[in-house]
């Protein structure tokens, strides 16, 4: 247990016994029995083990061990989580974050919109003949003008048009399809009708993780208030039968991770034949490897409308050439294609900063960075779930409150995680890619990309965590020359399409 930290797994090693440091010791899979996690403060509540927190129903703490981490440590229990409802008063329905000083720079974007007659851009929420009541929703969540996502897509989306929309990240793309899907249910007097065996949704929306997921449904909340259209959220690492119960109640608006959604169907307890409309979200990451074969499903159940029968939206901050063309697969012929600034181009509002860093002093540089600017939130982005949980650890250590979220963790870890983030209990998260797409948590100052991705595309969506509805951020980028060659190049285009200062080093790496 007093042996060094390989290098090619977290860079120095380091002796910790000295320090007591029992979980480099967990982390390697010792014995968990005596060691708890009590270090990872953030992760696990202070003074908590990670045995107490991982009891689920009062099973025994001594034997359970380490299974919530089921990657690394064998099978966990049956999942019996049930996730706390989210609060219903209209306060915090309508809770949002305020607009940065650079809001009104959103405008000065090109938008190009491809496809033929597409219809006149939106200017006001108020120029569409909404209904009052969608309106009075859209000013109490904040939303006072539309961005150029929405003053697009709103238009094209009203008129029955399919859309595939790329925007940067933190432009408000979430709202430029639920206000208009929201404004037809309304138009055709959408109700939902409680505790039907199955129910048949108007509107799908599926995105890559649980977390994505439910805030786009705490977003379309904000919008159908005080109406009779139900939203539902499903996704995995819940109990099943707690996500039945959910869409019994009656639902309109599913808001589905893959798995869940398909799970759902196929116990009969969702219809498609009544579907309207089909909304993927981080477009891109729902028709590569991860979940093409899973979308290429939903749309071929015999009762899901053809797609010349439904409306199918697109959304995201990147779309690589290939996925436009499977996009296509998905979409009516006559679809339009909108693109906000570049394709796949990086916030502007997030000040770049690529810095030359081997293994071997990553943790080192890492440390000093977090030391220089104190309590500023950060998210910290490494490759695997395994070095998520020792860097996390490794911070408490050194006196900086982290904790952890990868696809690992138990979905209660998870959530509580991410509460303990956005709260500034723990101003330090450290993730894996789970958390790089859509996530939406305010005063995230800074990004460092303690490993960096395998794709430039990745790697805009990381950064795009900070920076968002024109508030600034800075994003921070450790580059191996050993490991990060392949990014190099791209690198460069982001960095300059941003406005960006390219490192003259990053330029020679690029073009030799």
């Amino acid at each position: 247990n007093t042996q060094r930290q390989p290098v090619s797994s977290f860079g120095r090693g380091r002796n910790f016994a000295a320090k007591g440091f029992q979980e480099r010791n967990a982390v390697d899979g010792a014995s968990t029995q005596s060691r708890g996690f009590k270090g990872f403060h953030g992760g696990f509540g202070q003074g908590e083990s990670f045995q107490e927190r991982n009891a689920v129903g009062g099973a025994s703490t001594q034997s359970r061990g380490f299974k919530g981490f089921r990657g690394g440590f064998g099978q966990g229990p049956k999942v019996t989580y049930v996730p706390p409802p989210p609060p219903d008063d209209e306060q915090s329905i309508f809770a949002h974050y305020q607009t940065g000083m650079n809001f009104d720079k959103y405008d000065e974007n090109v938008v190009e919109v491809s496809g033929l007659d597409p219809p006149a851009a939106l200017m006001s929420f108020t120029d569409t003949n909404i209904c009052h009541t969608l309106t009075v929703n859209i000013a109490k969540a904040g939303y006072s003008k539309p961005t150029p996502v929405q003053k697009y897509s709103i238009p094209i989306i009203l008129a029955g048009r399919d859309l595939m929309a790329c925007a940067q990240t933190g432009s408000g793309k979430t709202a430029a399809f639920l206000v208009p899907v929201v404004a037809q249910m309304m138009r055709d007097g959408v109700t939902a009708s409680s505790f039907k065996e199955q129910q048949e949704p108007e509107c799908i929306i599926t995105a890559p993780t649980r977390e994505l997921v439910n805030q786009i449904f705490l977003e379309a909340r904000k919008f159908v208030y005080g109406t009779s259209i139900r939203p539902v959220v499903i996704y995995g690492g819940t109990q099943t039968d707690y996500s039945i119960r959910q869409v019994k109640l009656g639902c309109n608006i599913l808001c589905a991770t893959p798995g869940r959604l398909l799970d759902i169907i196929g116990r009969g307890k969702i219809g498609l034949h009544n579907v309207k409309y089909l909304v993927l979200d981080e477009a891109d990451r729902m028709l590569d490897m991860g979940f093409g074969a899973d979308m290429k499903k939903l749309v071929s159940f015999p009762d899901m409308p053809q797609r010349d029968k439904r409306q199918t939206l697109m959304f995201s901050a990147t779309f690589p050439e290939e996925v436009q063309r499977l996009a296509g697969e998905f979409l009516k012929t006559d679809f339009l294609f909108v693109v906000v600034g570049h394709v796949s181009g990086a916030c502007s509002d997030v000040q770049q900063n690529i810095l030359q860093v081997s293994q071997y002093f990553k943790r080192d540089k890492l440390i000093e960075i977090l030391h220089s600017i104190g309590n500023e939130r950060t998210l910290v982005f490494v490759d695997t779930k395994k070095k998520a949980d020792f860097i996390a650890c490794f911070l408490c250590q050194e006196n900086i409150p982290a904790t952890s979220i990868h696809g690992d963790r138990e979905q209660r870890e998870r959530e509580i995680a991410l509460q303990d983030f956005r709260s500034g209990k723990c101003p330090v998260l450290v993730a894996t890619s789970v958390a790089a797409r859509g996530l939406d948590i305010e005063s995230v100052q800074h990004v460092i990309n303690f490993d960096l991705p395998s794709t430039i595309e990745e790697y805009v969506h990381r950064i795009g965590r900070t920076g968002r509805c024109g508030n600034t951020g800075k994003a921070v980028g450790f580059f191996d020359n050993n490991s990060d060659g392949h990014l190099a190049r791209p690198l460069v285009k982001v960095l300059s399409d941003a406005q960006q200062e390219v490192p003259v080093w990053l330029t020679e790496v690029a073009f030799e």
